[in-house]
């Protein structure tokens, strides 16, 4: 199969149909072989019912359904994991990104013989908030990396086979999407895009903060480190006060009564314990990640036509074998 086209699908019933005739047009004028693999994250509203409208109008559909919302990271993953294509567009289905997107990034990637091409906002949308919040998350986001992420990017990408493959070798069950991109490595160049803005986004401050925990608690382990040098630092700077309150005992014969020599020891003992669980935590965290082996999505059905000769547009159902990080009931 020349190309697959993954999408997920929460809160996108209003856009669904334009999304689907959009991207079958523009996919459709670059190949006949193509798939489009819409994952339903568990969507509140009437998502999943109109993308099985879509399915039985057209055999270049699959619906992965997922038991329940995973949450937007897990559901891309698993909609790679199920993509055929020698080529992968991923889109998100909101039309903040357009599908004609695809062309754009394909003649890029033909051009400079690349493995992927991103997206990243010529001028990051929304208003004043948004785009300072959004600065924010990747400054922060960046400092406490060892793997900086490109600012501003979005989900839309165009990806080879090979790198798709290289993702999906990540076992992580806790991680940040746009750190594994960063992560697997290949060539990878942005191109500069436009993101159009659509009301009544589910990303409030609330959520944002959320992710942006998240992300970095999942991704990095520097700061359980910053953690054991701020213990260090209390500890070291404890220890001098220490010092200075026995020589000035033993030399001079004067001691501040009372309350210094209790802050001393407090703050002794309490750099100490944080110094202790700043060794213990970078561990701890390494362990904890890795021995639940969760799956990350749960599938509860793959809706996908039969490939079969006649191309009738009967309506059927199949269920193809998974793989890493999901679990089919």
């Amino acid at each position: 199969m020349d190309l697959s086209v993954v999408t997920t699908l929460y809160r996108t019933a209003p856009y669904l149909e334009e999304f689907c005739a959009r991207t079958l047009a523009v996919a459709q004028s670059l190949t006949d072989d193509f798939e489009i693999i819409l994952v339903n994250d568990g969507s509140p509203d009437d998502s999943l019912e109109i993308a099985l409208s879509l399915y039985r109008k057209d055999r270049r559909i699959t619906i992965i359904d997922l038991s329940r919302n995973f949450g937007h990271h897990r559901a891309i993953m698993t909609g790679l994991a199920q993509a055929r294509g020698n080529l992968v567009f991923l889109i998100d289905s909101d039309l903040e990104e357009e599908p004609e997107l695809l062309e754009k990034f394909y003649e890029a990637l033909r051009a400079r013989s690349v493995d992927v091409v991103f997206g990243v906002q010529n001028k990051r949308k929304g208003g004043f908030f948004e785009r300072t919040s959004g600065a924010l998350y990747f400054k922060v986001f960046n400092l406490l990396s060892t793997h900086p992420i490109p600012s501003n990017h979005i989900t839309a990408r165009l990806m080879t086979h090979e790198y798709v493959a290289a993702l999906l070798q990540h076992q992580e069950r806790e991680f940040v999407l746009s750190g594994l991109w960063v992560l697997t490595g290949y060539d990878q160049i942005p191109i500069m895009v436009t993101k159009h803005h659509q009301a009544g986004s589910s990303y409030n401050l609330i959520r944002k903060f959320s992710n942006l925990v998240n992300a970095i608690t999942s991704f990095s382990s520097k700061p359980l480190i910053l953690i054991f040098y701020l213990g260090l630092f209390i500890l070291v700077i404890s220890s001098v006060a220490a010092c200075d309150l026995i020589i000035r005992k033993l030399f001079f014969g004067t001691l501040l009564a009372g309350w210094a020599s209790v802050i001393v020891s407090i703050w002794l003992l309490g750099g100490t314990t944080i110094f202790c669980l700043g060794v213990i935590g970078i561990y701890l965290s390494k362990i904890f990640i890795e021995v639940k082996q969760r799956p990350y999505t749960i599938i509860r059905d793959i809706y996908e036509h039969e490939a079969v000769s006649d191309r009738s547009s009967e309506f059927s159902l199949t269920k193809r074998t998974t793989r890493a990080g999901v679990e089919q009931i």
